[in-house]
């Protein structure tokens, strides 16, 4: 047996240990119980139920929320928990909530819940930006249950049962120290925009699960790189599996050398990526990478059911990473993001299965077919990578 195969036989019998997929340990949170939920079928049922329970905060921050079906149900439950005398606080982009009603906003308002919108698109407001989004998706609940992942407030991420656009996603519950990080990090934007402080829920000292966490959070200017830095260092420790499932799929190249890097070594990469994209400039941006992909052993999977909209990754079913980041430069340099990693073989095992259950019911996609797709694609793909920047 070579040496590679020892290396490897002795890691898959050992504990994980944090070094192997975390840059530093000391960013673990402890003592965490995690839930994976698939689509909005799952996750919305789940965040009303917490919401309903609230005793004393509640904090949504979502890019995305909309004046519909799925906007109003939470409009109604936030409203109720406001009446009842919760703190209930709303973050919303406004390029990602563009054409929200004014009645739908008064609703809120008349209610109590307490609103922000970032960075409105109009010059002249205050706080007006444009290339700065808040992409974030998370809910926070008395500092005890959290939400995260890339699910937004709409009817598209619906079930298709109840009228909804069925976009596939992930997103995780977590109950435990971990979501008081998440609390933090809403109340740091909502300081730095509205210059209004209030004081994150006393710990309870609740430690209801064995997961191991670490919130990673996009920042502006310095911290931008974290998410992708945390991303790096696990796909270099990779030694027998990567799963990812991204909606816009254009790494940077410091992330395909990572992933090249990693078949090379063996380890198997399996990428699920939108057949169809809400953003199809991006998707077409992105094919002009697949050739290389392939010819590097990536092996490429084309969700073919509705729109894919997930951002997540699980490597040797041992860390997992799950939240708003997408492989685009706007999420790398503008974007306020964040990540959960979890260590923990349970929920990322979990997250793989499902990764290749799905991956199993697309379309793969193989070089010689890829190659001989019509030339206007090529065409297409190869103009609108040029403004990948803008993605």
């Amino acid at each position: 047996m070579s040496l590679r195969e020892w290396r490897r036989l002795f890691r898959r019998t050992r504990s994980t240990l944090p070094g192997d997929y975390i840059e530093d340990p000391a960013e673990l949170v402890d003592g965490n119980r995690l839930r994976l939920l698939c689509d909005g079928r799952e996750t919305y049922p789940a965040m009303l139920e917490a919401i309903a329970s609230a005793r004393a905060t509640v904090h949504l921050e979502t890019y995305m929320l909309k004046d519909d079906r799925t906007g109003w149900r939470f409009a109604e439950a936030l409203g109720e928990r406001a009446r009842a005398g919760v703190q209930v606080r709303v973050i919303f982009d406004s390029a990602g909530s563009i054409g929200m009603g004014e009645r739908f906003l008064q609703h809120l308002r008349n209610n109590g819940v307490q609103l922000l919108e970032f960075h409105p698109m109009a010059p002249w407001r205050r706080r007006w930006a444009w290339t700065c989004r808040d992409h974030r998706k998370l809910l926070v609940v008395d500092g005890r249950i959290a939400f995260c992942g890339g699910i937004n407030i709409s009817d598209d991420f619906a079930d298709p049962a109840e009228g909804g656009g069925g976009w596939h996603d992930l997103d995780a519950s977590i109950e435990g120290p971990a979501a008081r990080e998440l609390d933090r990090l809403f109340r740091t934007v909502w300081y730095r925009e509205t210059r209004r402080w209030f004081t994150v829920a006393a710990d309870p000292g609740l430690r209801p699960g064995a997961s191991r966490v670490q919130v990673a959070a996009n920042q502006q200017l310095l911290l931008r790189r974290r998410i992708r830095r945390a991303l790096l260092h696990a796909l270099r420790a990779a030694e027998t599996g990567i799963t990812i499932a991204t909606a816009y799929f254009i790494p940077d190249r410091g992330i395909r050398r990572a992933l090249y890097d990693a078949a090379r070594r063996d380890v198997r990469v399996s990428i699920l990526v939108p057949e169809v994209s809400d953003v199809e400039a991006v998707n077409l941006a992105s094919r002009r990478l697949f050739e290389s992909h392939l010819r590097h052993g990536l092996r490429l999977f084309a969700w073919p059911k509705r729109v894919l909209h997930a951002k997540a990754a699980a490597v040797d079913r041992r860390w997992a990473s799950i939240g708003s980041y997408n492989f685009t430069h706007r999420s790398l340099a503008h974007n306020l993001e964040v990540n959960m990693h979890v260590l923990d073989p349970e929920f990322a095992g979990r997250l793989d299965d499902v990764i290749l259950r799905d991956a199993a019911a697309s379309r793969e996609i193989v070089l010689d077919r890829w190659l001989a797709r019509p030339a206007l694609e090529k065409v297409l793909e190869r103009f609108c990578y040029l403004f990948r920047y803008w993605f």
